[in-house]
């Protein structure tokens, strides 16, 4: 049977997901779509390449084999497809750049805009989620990622350090006494994290200085702690270039440099010499160092 590469990106879709659903959405085609593909898939092998069991599909000892070798071909369709585009010398095309949600929409957003206006031919993506993407498979172009590590398979440039400090509603403060000792809070209620990012510097940072029992509220969002502290449920533990942006918030005690994360702006090796990456790179490298204050609480 002659099968090309959409046939192993198909399998490796539904290897990696384990579900007929889970790869239709990776793909971005219907769930009857894939079923169709991979009978027919099948059928040209002559040979079963998944258990169909209740809790999902399981590959066989032939797919098994073929997930390994699908896997090679795709690292070298990836490769050739980052050196292709590497050589691309055209202020055109698109960069796809993955970010968090926080600071995509509190800080990076006028660097957005004003690179856009630079260079109109270049269209950007933004991709947020929750997970780092893997620039490696081309889920995207570049990261902009709050890291302490960044991952060694990749090039690129610390853009600074994110900054944190306690913040509060105005209202909430006035109505408070001065707050002078985390340990003693003094009638003081607190805003925190939970399980889900108790990884953060921040959320252990305040979890070490501020007893259990004064903590409000828990939520795994910065975004929702922010808005907790500003209408007034007690004070956050927030990064500067997004509490200094609401005028209700107001900066009680400046965290130090403990809690400070490095941000990134990461790109594949074979990505480096494409010109519209190299564009967006090179002006969002200036457009950040020009806002240093806003990034470290200046």
């Amino acid at each position: 049977m002659h099968f090309d590469w959409d046939d192993l990106r198909l399998f490796l879709a539904i290897a990696r997901a384990g579900t007929l659903a889970g790869a239709a959405r990776t793909l971005g085609v219907n769930h009857s779509t894939v079923f169709r593909r991979l009978n027919a898939m099948e059928s040209g092998l002559q040979a079963r390449l998944f258990e169909r069991l209740p809790e999902g599909y399981v590959p066989t000892s032939a797919g098994e084999a073929l997930w390994l070798r699908a896997e090679r071909v795709e690292e070298e369709a990836q490769a050739i497809e980052r050196e292709l585009s590497g050589r691309d010398v055209r202020l055109s095309g698109r960069v796809r750049l993955t970010t968090t949600d926080t600071l995509a929409n509190g800080f990076l957003a006028p660097v957005f805009q004003g690179f856009c206006e630079c260079y109109p031919g270049i269209e950007l993506e933004l991709l947020i989620v929750s997970a780092f993407l893997d620039l490696a498979r081309r889920e995207a172009d570049v990261a902009i990622r709050p890291t302490q590590a960044p991952p060694e398979n990749l090039i690129g440039r610390k853009l600074g350090a994110i900054r944190w400090g306690i913040y509060g509603a105005r209202d909430y403060l006035r109505q408070r006494p001065p707050l002078t000792d985390l340990n003693r809070p003094e009638g003081h209620r607190f805003i925190g994290g939970n399980e889900l990012i108790g990884h953060l510097a921040s959320t252990r940072w305040l979890n070490e200085r501020v007893s259990a029992d004064v903590f409000a509220l828990r939520t795994n969002s910065i975004v929702a702690a922010m808005g907790a502290a500003r209408a007034g449920t007690g004070l956050a533990a927030l990064p500067h270039y997004m509490a200094r942006q609401e005028p209700e918030l107001e900066c009680v005690l400046a965290i130090g440099p403990e809690v400070a994360t490095d941000l990134w702006l990461l790109v594949h090796p074979d990505l480096r010499h494409s010109a519209r990456v190299r564009a967006f790179m090179t002006y969002a490298v200036e457009a950040v160092r020009q806002r240093q204050a806003e990034l470290e609480g200046g």
